[in-house]
This record gives structure tokens, C-alpha cells and sequence, in this order.
């Protein structure tokens, strides 16, 4: 709960100024959709934020231009609608075919041809304000910082395995029944983290390549990322490791399974402090032994 205070309070800053903008600047008289595409385009994990606020805008764009062109064509009425929708959310696939571009594309189209063109134009200046702040507190402001993204990412997924070891070396250790008891539903979250492991990487480049703060300093951003993607190889050895022993006689599974405990102390170790080079070291070191 406490960690997410920060990104609350970066969020309702952000839609405030939002609306205080659309509203004293631009002087709208609704200035609803502004704080609207800020908060949707915040509301993401931090690498990708950036990445979330143009995609919104380009759905919203989408969506205005193909509505405009579908009421030149039919006027009003429900045709128009169910055409403006189709060729939006094409429109939408076309340049991306992500969830939030499908949906603004769509339902700009539904505003610009249910309440006016001129609707659906105000609709494409308060897309714009709100992701033009949402990429100031983004990228400039607030930048996510991308080694703690990939450490983050990497502790969680070292300690999932280091979990998933450690309860196969007690099925290993508890006998027939404990072994039947076992099933391969106990490996899903290691699955699962690896998995989100790779999006903490892509949001890591991701962070690093767009923001000012990170350009000069992307050495050692790459340097983890290598290191990330080598525990997706570890990730793998591990359930592959675990596949494997289960496979083996009573005797094969007795020999390995002090090993496979060893392993799950190191790799717990490893999540504690994933980067800390002497960390590191004496986990290289005791698992060599």
C-alpha cells in the first residue's frame, strides 16, 4: 500500500493540472477529458507510461478523422455510427492495434458523430493536453528509473524461483505421497514472473531511450539487461531441472535433492539484493561447489 501512494500522488497532480489547464487556459467549459487521458495514460507500469499517453492520442486522432470522414459521407443517423466505429477501430489496428488505442479510436468516433464534429476537434485538444502533461511528469519529471525497474522485476522473479525449488526438493524429501501431491500447477507463478520479467526489461530500454535524464547514461542500463535476460536462461534451467528430477528412480531423486535445496538458499539470497555485485559472486561461488 505504501508504495503506491507515490504514483497516486504523481497521478492526481497530473489530472489537476490538467484540468486547471483546459480549464483556465483553453477555457473549456467541460474540461472532462484532459485529467481523463492523463490518468489512463499514467495508469500503466512506470517504463511504459510514456509509450501509453501516445498511444491514447493516436487512438482519439483516429478516431476524430474517420468520424469526420464518415458524416461527410452519410450525414447523420445510425449507419454513420456503426461506419464511423468499424473504420475506427480498422483505423486503430492499422497503427498499432494496441487495447487503448482499439478503445479511444472508437469511442472518439462515437462522441464526434453522437454530439458534432466540433465535439470530437475538443476531443482531440484535450487528448493532446492531458498526454502532453502525462509525458512531463513521465519523462521529465518523474522519469522511471530503469535499473530499479529491472532490479525490482529481478528480485521477484529470483525469489519465486528460489520457491519453486524449495518446494520441489520437499516433495523430493517427503516421499511417494508428497511427490503426488506435487503438480505442475506449483510452477505457474515462476511462469508468470519470468514473463513479467521480460516486460520489465522492454520497459527498462523503453524508459531509458525516451527520457532526457537517461540518454547519457544508458551503459549501465544495458549492462543489467543482459544480466536480466540471462535469468530468463536460469528461469528455464530451473523448471527444466525440476521436470527432470521427478523423472528420475528414488535413488537418482535422493542424490540430487540436497543440490536442488542448495540452489533455492542461493537464489533466495540472490532476491534479497539482486544488485549487489558481492551478492552475486558468492551465489556464482556456492553454486559451483
Amino acid at each position: 500500500m505504501t508504495g503506491s501512494l507515490w504514483p497516486v500522488a504523481q497521478q492526481t497532480a497530473a489530472a489537476t493540472l490538467s484540468w486547471w489547464i483546459a480549464k483556465h487556459v483553453i477555457h473549456h467549459h467541460q474540461p472532462v477529458f484532459a485529467p481523463i487521458t492523463t490518468l489512463v495514460a499514467l495508469n500503466t507500469s512506470r517504463g511504459g507510461r510514456g509509450t501509453n499517453a501516445v498511444r491514447f492520442v493516436a487512438g482519439v486522432v483516429a478516431g476524430v478523422l474517420v468520424a469526420e470522414a464518415a458524416v461527410a459521407l452519410l450525414g447523420d443517423g445510425y449507419p454513420t455510427v456503426a461506419l464511423a466505429v468499424f473504420l475506427a477501430i480498422l483505423a486503430a489496428l492499422v497503427v498499432g492495434g494496441e487495447r487503448v488505442t482499439i478503445a479511444q479510436a472508437a469511442v472518439s468516433a462515437v462522441i464526434a458523430v453522437g454530439t458534432g464534429i466540433q465535439a470530437g476537434s475538443n476531443r482531440v485538444v484535450d487528448a493532446l493536453l492531458g498526454a502532453g502533461v502525462a509525458l512531463l511528469f513521465s519523462q521529465l519529471l518523474f522519469p522511471a528509473h530503469p535499473l530499479a525497474l529491472l532490479r525490482r522485476a529481478e528480485s521477484v522473479t529470483l525469489a519465486e524461483l528460489a520457491g519453486a525449488l524449495a518446494l520441489t526438493a520437499r516433495a523430493l524429501e517427503g516421499g511417494d505421497t508428497a511427490q503426488r501431491e506435487w503438480t505442475w500447477e506449483h510452477l505457474r507463478p515462476a511462469y508468470t514472473r519470468l514473463a513479467e520479467l521480460g516486460e520489465a526489461r522492454a520497459d527498462a530500454a523503453t524508459a531509458a531511450r525516451r527520457s532526457p535524464l537517461w540518454w547519457g547514461r544508458r551503459e549501465p542500463i544495458e549492462r543489467e539487461t543482459r544480466y536480466a535476460a540471462g535469468l530468463d536462461l536460469l528461469g528455464a534451467s530451473c523448471l527444466t531441472c525440476t521436470r527432470t528430477l521427478f523423472a528420475l528412480d528414488a535413488r537418482g531423486r535422493a542424490a540430487f535433492t540436497p543440490a536442488v535445496g542448495a540452489l533455492s538458499d542461493t537464489l533466495r539470497r540472490l532476491a534479497t539484493a539482486p544488485g549487489d555485485h558481492a551478492v552475486r559472486q558468492r551465489g556464482a561461488e556456492g553454486a559451483l561447489r
